[in-house]
């Protein structure tokens, strides 16, 4: 009634007779039935159960084949307990069954209830789906390495040769750290100058802004590969005297400096530009100098910003490592390669992937935490 009125009034003050609006009924929409969620996660379990018994006798047979003939209890009962693992996953997709069929009861006296339990069923069944799509994974990778009589296990993952030239594979491995620790630090300098000489101000440095554009651009398009050929085989060629007698090493420091300064220097740019007008002008009032204002206000704001992805970049010129065994540096890729010639097995370069991702994961995790705490610090206004 209390609104009927201001529409009364309303329409007596316009002389207009309005036709009455009935109030629209609502009731809640019963939920999908989930039933078929449901059934399809039982159904997968299944298959993993069956894929895990498989997967495991697949095993068992490729050990028990005349060129390794390793028959053991052990190894049976480890089939078993890999099957008996497996079958937790019917867990989750019954418990999902059992809410669906709660569901339907619930249908016809509380809609809001069925409406959450539905929500439930299907959640437990994507949890089981979830689960069963990693451990079919597993799965193939395994059956993968047994295929064959272990053709692919002792093909990659030889242990015997592994731990024999684990000690050589790792010492040339520190040839790749330190190209990357010290082209890291080139890298770090060169890019801040491109990036500085992108964003050369006026007509006075339109020139230079220019040639910096070109030289990011070629780099950027051009690959890594093919830079460290060209500076570690074509400069020695020339019989300039600060390349002839440069070790293959500083060569492809440089050629990864080169390549890598132009990414890098993108990213400088993206952060300085990030930082507001305002702080420019700020500065200038001050009276700073534009090359003062950029290195005591902008630059140390933007490289606060741009720290996870430059570390992102640095990964990338850690894994480009490997690429200097073109011009003959023998790194852990050069050595792996050597050992595999000789053993006719790749095991050994297994062994540099392995050394790569020890190095690699915790750097990349790292950078993950740093791009969380970015964000809750922009979302905070700090």
């Amino acid at each position: 009634m209390a609104d009927a009125e201001p529409l009364a009034a309303a329409e007596r003050h316009a002389g207009l007779r309005l036709p009455l609006r009935t109030p629209r009924s609502w009731s809640p929409q019963p939920p999908k039935s989930p039933l078929g969620w449901s059934i399809g996660a039982i159904g997968a379990a299944l298959l993993t159960i069956v894929a895990a018994y498989a997967t495991g006798e697949a095993v068992r047979s490729a050990l028990a084949a005349p060129d390794i003939a390793v028959v053991s209890p052990v190894i049976d009962g480890a089939v078993y307990v890999v099957t008996a693992a497996a079958t937790i996953l019917l867990v989750p997709a019954f418990r999902s069954l059992a809410i669906a069929l709660r569901t339907r009861r619930m249908l016809t006296s509380d809609i809001a209830e069925a409406r959450a339990l539905a929500a439930a069923a299907r959640g437990a069944a994507w949890y089981t789906l979830g689960y069963v799509a990693a451990a079919l994974l597993v799965l193939f990778f395994v059956f993968f390495i047994a295929a064959n009589e272990l053709a692919v296990g002792t093909t990659f993952f030889n242990v015997e040769l592994i731990g024999n030239t684990f000690g050589l594979i790792l010492s040339a491995f520190w040839i790749n750290v330190e190209i990357f620790c010290i082209a890291q630090i080139f890298v770090l300098a060169w890019g801040l100058i491109i990036a500085v000489a992108r964003l050369a101000p006026g007509e006075a440095g339109k020139p230079i802004r220019l040639i910096a554009t070109v030289y990011v651009d070629l780099f950027r398009a051009l690959p890594a590969i093919i830079s460290i050929y060209l500076v570690g085989f074509g400069l020695p060629l020339t019989g300039l005297p600060p390349f002839g007698w440069m070790a293959p090493m500083w060569l492809a420091i440089l050629a990864l400096t080169l390549t890598y300064g132009a990414y890098v220097s993108e990213v400088y740019r993206a952060g300085i530009e990030s930082v507001h007008p305002s702080q420019t002008a700020a500065a200038r009032s001050l009276g700073l100098s534009y090359g003062q204002s950029l290195r005591f206000v902008i630059i140390p704001q933007a490289v606060r910003r741009i720290i996870p992805p430059l570390l992102n970049d640095f990964i990338s010129l850690q894994k480009d490592t490997a690429l200097v065994s073109v011009i003959g540096t023998i790194d852990a890729f050069n050595q792996a390669k050597m050992v595999a010639s000789n053993h006719f097995n790749l095991s050994s370069v297994t062994t540099v992937a392995i050394l790569f991702v020890i190095i690699t994961i915790p750097q990349a995790r790292f950078v993950d935490r740093l791009m969380e705490a970015d964000q809750r610090r922009m979302r905070a206004g700090v």
